[in-house]
């Protein structure tokens, strides 16, 4: 059986890759974000999962805060949304062969960790994205949790959306490491849900939103756990 999940995780690494290829290929030859959308949705029709959603987008939100456990999410995110994302991920990420340039082509947003400079970046980059009307979205974890206990949530993203006063609205990814997990070498297809919480306006007069927040995530999370079996 492991070898089998082995086998199947070759060969949705594969997916991943060409259609990630393919992405890069056609950037400059579609309207942007479809470079992106077709590239996720060849992941998700060629690796045979399906997406249940439960709650709404709000279309006037202007960040996406969504908990991280699989290399999945990004394409689930690009493939329930029509808007443009612009996501946040560390630097060395941009800097890697291949995935960099993947990240760089679309200007997602590189943030570098124990940085001064980094904040003024982020802010400056994050404020040139919102003006080209696209969502800022981010892990706020800063890595993949795989646990089903999200790790703390880093503070850039509290300072972004309260420097600007975005319209925020967190999503709850369920169980995708349960689907597909690099560390494991393992996949399967299965449904995987997401769940829209209700958007907010940030507000920096209040210090703890951000904390508030992922406990309300994990609630979510763990209370959709305990009443679906289908996700265990």
């Amino acid at each position: 059986m492991k070898i089998f999940a082995h086998i199947s995780w070759l060969f949705a690494t594969i997916i991943i890759f060409v259609s990630l290829t393919f992405m890069i290929l056609i950037f400059h030859f579609v309207p942007r974000p479809y470079a992106q959308k077709i590239s996720a949705w060849i992941i998700r029709l060629s690796t045979f999962y399906t997406v249940e959603i439960e709650g709404e987008e709000d279309p006037q939100a202007q960040m996406f805060l969504l908990n991280h456990q699989s290399d999945l999410d990004i394409g689930i995110m690009e493939t329930i949304t029509s808007r443009d994302l612009a996501w946040v991920a560390k630097k060395e990420l941009f800097d890697t062969p291949f995935f960099g340039l993947a990240l760089r082509l679309p200007k997602d947003i590189a943030v570098e960790r124990e940085s001064k400079t980094a904040l003024v970046k982020l802010l400056r980059d994050a404020k040139e994205r919102l003006d080209q009307g696209r969502v800022i979205t981010i892990f706020p974890e800063g890595t993949r949790s795989t646990s089903g206990k999200m790790l703390p949530f880093k503070s850039g993203a509290k300072m972004v959306a309260d420097k600007y006063k975005l319209r925020v609205q967190p999503i709850v990814l369920m169980q995708t490491a349960k689907y597909y997990n690099i560390k494991k070498f393992y996949y399967k297809p299965g449904r995987i849900k997401v769940i829209y919480l209700d958007s907010f306006l940030a507000d920096k007069n209040d210090p703890d939103w951000l904390n508030n927040l992922r406990e309300k995530m994990q609630k979510v999370y763990n209370d959709e756990l305990a009443n679906n079996p289908r996700h265990r």
